[in-house]
């Protein structure tokens, strides 16, 4: 019988040591389990960390290196950059099934008994020792390193309820209550934000990494656990609240330094697969392909902003979180106004500014209001960066004095005619305002190539924030929306108290 061939349901028939061991099984380490896995799905040209984008050619190889190096591994990176992800994604290259000795605590390789329980029960039994296999989805265990864990949460301690009981004195090894790091032989342990623990608990990992030694409470016991760790770290932390201590640090062989997306389409790719639009009408929301550049160009523009963190970092899930606002304020809409489809709007991305305000750290925290203001800037920011794409500069334009697109829709509003954008304004309503600017529909028919049909007043109403952002125009935030009208008129007629709404020398 080869054993490396039997299927799952086949394994499960194979109930007592004596028939494991007919079967040809020998026993593997962890390190060598996923090894052996990674070398079969690289011949085979399979993806193992399928829906991870943009690690291609960075991270993931990176890992592979790692895995065929049978080394521990530590992800280093600013948060919402997958790595937990990844760490919960490696359970794909264990064996689908392991036997394990039946009632054993620590999970023990019926060939290789690490506890004592286990071996007195093969020693006993023989051949007809019971075993049970173990899915590889229950081989993971997480814990978040929090400055409260102990060495008993993660080694373990004596139990004084479980000797008296069992009626056992203190030298029994019996008495010993293990920890999850015990728990996790022949598992994958992954510690997230490993400079949090605390450094003596840091320091009671370093023989167990090492030399397979534990110490609970005067018992020092011989366990050769067989664990992969993988630890997740921020660095941040090592300056802010802690660090990994120097000599388990060099006892993790290999660290991976992760990152954000490096072009916007990949982070599309993120946003697309993580969103969660269960349940909502996405058949009938039209989004531009341009609106999710912006979603992500904000998330760009926050990690370049002066007035964010750097060090903390903008998370994956702030465009995601985005995304899924912007459908629901376009959802809102639908409902409001009783229409069955509708496309989402420059003016939508106000609805956004809730999923921004609690992703961003400021360098300098101030009233409740600031993190609303720098949310709108970096709103505003995105849409001039994009801007540029589409259409010509505003500003080289109008030094160009001659063949400037904008000057009939800028005269227009210099008349002092206004424009108002609502967010839940009717389709009918919102297209009728926006093609009673003259001239507006002309640039935009003009300057966007390939236009479709219903994305033109998308255009247009983008046009107009360009236009802004470029101070031409000025754009005035409402409680229930947005108002477009002249910069110098809004300027000179601006009453007492008054100012410019979210103007970014505001902060």
């Amino acid at each position: 019988m080869d054993y490396q061939k039997l299927s799952g349901k086949e394994l499960k028939q194979i109930r007592t040591l004596g028939q494991l061991k007919a079967a040809g099984y020998q026993p593997k380490s962890i390190k060598e389990e996923l090894r052996d896995n990674l070398i079969a799905k690289i011949k085979q040209k399979e993806n193992v960390f399928e829906g991870i984008w943009g690690y291609q050619d960075t991270v993931i190889p990176d890992i592979e290196r790692a895995i065929l190096s049978r080394h521990n591994i530590n992800l280093l990176g600013l948060r919402g950059q997958a790595k937990t992800r990844i760490a919960r994604m490696m359970t794909q290259l264990l064996d689908e099934y392991v036997p394990v000795v039946f009632g054993a605590e620590l999970n023990d390789d019926p060939l290789q008994p690490l506890t004592s329980y286990a071996r007195n029960l093969i020693e006993e039994r023989r051949e007809d020792t019971p075993i049970i296999w173990w899915h590889r989805n229950d081989r993971y265990t997480e814990k978040l390193a929090t400055p409260d864990v102990s060495v008993a949460d993660l080694i373990g301690d004596v139990d004084p309820i479980k000797a008296a009981t069992m009626k056992l004195s203190y030298n029994d090894e019996r008495v010993i209550h293990y920890g999850l790091v015990p728990r996790s032989h022949r598992s994958i342990f992954v510690i997230n934000e490993l400079p949090d623990l605390q450094a003596r608990i840091q320091v009671a990992l370093f023989n167990i990494l090492q030399e397979g030694d534990i110490q609970i409470r005067g018992f020092k016991l011989r366990l050769p656990l067989d664990i992969q760790f993988v630890f997740t770290a921020n660095p941040e932390d090592y300056t802010n609240r802690g660090s990994i201590v120097t000599p388990l640090k060099d006892r993790i062989e290999s660290q991976i330094i992760t990152h954000y997306p490096k072009s916007i389409e990949i982070g599309k790719k993120i946003t697309a697969q993580e969103a969660n639009l269960e349940g909502k009408p996405v058949a009938n929301i039209h989004v531009p392909e341009l609106m999710k550049d912006l979603i992500e160009q904000i998330a760009i523009e926050a990690r370049d902003s002066e007035y964010v963190d750097e060090k903390s970092g903008v998370s994956a899930r702030l465009t995601i979180s985005a995304f899924e606002n912007l459908i629901s304020a376009a959802e809102r809409r639908l409902y409001l106004n009783g229409e069955e489809t509708t496309t989402v709007r420059i003016a939508d991305l106000i609805g956004v500014i809730p999923a921004i305000t609690g992703k961003v750290e400021l360098v300098y925290e101030g009233e409740q209001e600031g993190a609303g203001l720098v949310a709108y800037n970096l709103i505003g920011k995105a849409i001039r960066s994009q801007f540029v794409n589409y259409f010509p500069s505003p500003e080289q334009k109008k030094k160009a004095k001659e063949g400037n697109p904008y000057v009939i829709p800028l005269a227009w509003f210099g008349e002092g005619n206004e424009l108002d954008i609502l967010a839940s304004q009717a389709d009918k309503e919102y297209k009728q305002a926006l093609h009673n600017v003259p001239g507006l529909e002309d640039v935009v028919t003009a300057l966007v190539k390939n236009l479709p049909e219903k994305e033109k007043e998308f255009f247009m109403e983008f046009a107009l924030h360009g236009l802004a952002e470029y101070s031409q125009l000025s754009k005035n935030l409402l409680d229930t929306g947005l108002q477009f009208k002249d910069l110098f008129s809004s300027m000179f007629n601006m009453g007492p108290g008054e100012e410019d709404d979210f103007e970014e020398d505001d902060l």
